[in-house]
């Protein structure tokens, strides 16, 4: 069997997740948030189905939600995109990062990796027969310099898969360092892969900055968003992509042998979606940043050290000043004697790890952070 999966260790989501189930735990583990996401965009989802075409729709995707992808991110982001030669859809966020990977790399070429990462990209990397290279964020501020990435990149660079805002740090990258970047992608003559799912779930009036608005990377960036996220409806998997014409036909060619098309019913519903009031957008990032806020002064309470959380439904703590040293041994303590899954982040880290960082999920109703709370005090306790 091939190694790259064969030789794959049993991830710590299913770890943690089997935990929790037996022991009946609240699981602040797993990215999914409580809310079933907005009625009016399910709706148009069932109408899609009853009353639309259920056969298969373009490879590209339904025109209409392609025109809405560019119409979308012009309002939101400034981007000008042609919607029938620069945006196409994708079986959510992770088929578009391998299509992304695929398209991109050739054995033996070498890829920067930021750590702690969305597990799938290392796997996907090896199994384009690439070389990771890696650049290792720490807490507090999980930030890069031009030292890290004069490390990291070489004449060998092909690509460099860039996740903002940031999970598991949840934080949200600045222009100055997304254009740091940019120069060194244009140094390189690199494709940076752009996994910016979390684009819209962002706190504290602050704003998301698209590698696509950096003027010299227009046409080596590939862009891919998440409707999952933008709607909380994480099950659905309908990714957004959009890269120059001349990126997004190799792209489109590694994604026919992948999913090939996405549930005709679901784009329409996203398109629809897509262009609902900025009132939408606002509200729903409203309320997750009053979950988060409500979460982390209880956490405070609790007497843990709360890392700043800027973006993604997720916060982390920082175990190390209690006494603690190990993030899994410390998770397994929460679940096992206190009923509460987390996230060791060390599991998003391939080398170097950071050993005393945990994630928690806020993306939850005030019942469950309530409840959590409740079960996490004393927990710190060696």
């Amino acid at each position: 069997m091939n190694p790259v999966f064969a030789d794959l260790p049993t991830t710590i989501f299913e770890v943690m997740s089997s935990l929790a189930r037996d022991r009946q735990a609240i699981n602040l583990g797993q990215g999914f948030p409580d809310d079933p996401g907005p009625e009016d965009v399910r709706r148009k989802a069932a109408e899609a189905v009853l009353d639309g075409n259920n056969q298969y729709p373009s490879m590209f995707g339904l025109p209409e939600l392609r025109s809405a992808i560019a119409a979308h991110y012009k309002r939101f982001q400034n981007i000008d995109l042609d919607p029938l030669t620069e945006t196409i859809v994708t079986s959510g966020a992770t088929e578009a990062l391998a299509a992304a990977i695929f398209a991109t790399l050739q054995p033996g070429d070498e890829v920067v990796l930021f750590q702690p990462m969305y597990d799938a990209y290392l796997p996907l990397v090896h199994r384009a027969g690439a070389v990771a290279r890696f650049v290792t964020l720490k807490p507090p501020h999980w930030t890069f310099s031009e030292a890290d990435l004069e490390t990291a990149f070489s004449s060998r660079t092909r690509a460099v898969v860039f996740n903002n805002p940031l999970n598991p740090c949840g934080i949200v990258y600045s222009r100055h360092q997304v254009e740091l970047l940019a120069r060194y992608c244009v140094k390189f003559d690199a494709v940076a892969i752009c996994d910016e799912v979390w684009e819209h779930v962002i706190f504290d009036d602050r704003r998301h900055v698209s590698m696509l608005n950096i003027p010299a990377m227009r046409e080596r960036t590939i862009k891919i968003g998440s409707a999952g996220k933008i709607f909380s409806l994480t099950g659905w998997k309908v990714g957004l992509v959009a890269a120059a014409p001349d990126i997004l036909k190799i792209f489109a060619k590694a994604h026919q042998f992948l999913t090939f098309t996405t549930p005709p019913n679901l784009q329409a519903a996203v398109a629809y979606g897509l262009g609902k009031d900025v009132s939408y957008f606002s509200g729903m990032r409203a309320l997750y940043q009053r979950s988060r806020d409500r979460f982390c002064a209880g956490l405070a309470q609790c007497g843990f050290q709360v890392i700043p959380s800027e973006g993604t439904y997720f916060v982390n703590v920082d175990i190390g000043a209690t006494g603690w040293d190990d993030d899994v041994a410390f998770c397994k303590h929460l679940v096992e004697n206190f009923g509460v899954a987390t996230i060791p982040v060390s599991a998003f880290y391939a080398e170097n790890h950071v050993r005393t960082v945990v994630r928690f999920c806020f993306a939850k109703n005030d019942a469950t952070l309530d409840a959590g709370l409740e079960r996490l005090r004393g927990a710190i306790k060696k």
